[in-house]
């Protein structure tokens, strides 16, 4: 049977085997409650397409901050909100909590985000719920665009 030998160098080697012995399952751990594995990849998959949406269609003429609020927004979104203070993501972003102001602001107006929960002083953060495109701009503001 295989062994351990030694090699000219000194180091350790296993000896006598083509393969490594099978390791044998531990029965005293307990196994962890995990979702079906087709669950876990549509989560997966859909939380990408949202990503990929975000990048192909929305992303082109964001700001540095406005780009940076989303994808920390997006980052703790669990069950379909995020609930982050904007002195945390100005913390996270290098930013300004007044440039984080302005971008969130911006992002709701653009339809990027949706105010689900308005927060405020004694009342904890506000909830957000993190869209990936935008909405379409008004007629009425296009047809200004035209005529300029």
């Amino acid at each position: 049977m295989g062994g351990i030998g030694r090699n000219d160098d000194g180091r350790p080697i296993l000896t006598g085997t083509y393969c490594l012995p099978p390791v044998e399952e531990r029965t005293d751990a307990p196994k962890q409650n995990r979702p079906k594995t087709s669950e876990a990849k549509r989560k997966t998959r859909d939380r990408f397409d949202t990503l990929n949406t975000f990048v192909d269609c929305s992303m082109k003429g964001l700001s540095k901050a406005e780009l940076a609020t989303w994808f920390v927004l997006y980052r703790d979104t669990k069950n379909g909100t995020a609930c982050t203070a904007q002195t945390d993501i100005a913390r996270r972003a290098g930013l300004s909590v007044r440039a984080i102001r302005y971008a969130v602001q911006r992002l709701v107006e653009c339809g990027l985000l949706v105010v689900v929960y308005q927060g405020g002083l004694r009342r904890g953060p506000t909830r957000f719920r993190v869209a990936p495109l935008r909405k379409l701009a008004s007629s009425s503001k296009r047809q200004k665009d035209v005529s300029d």
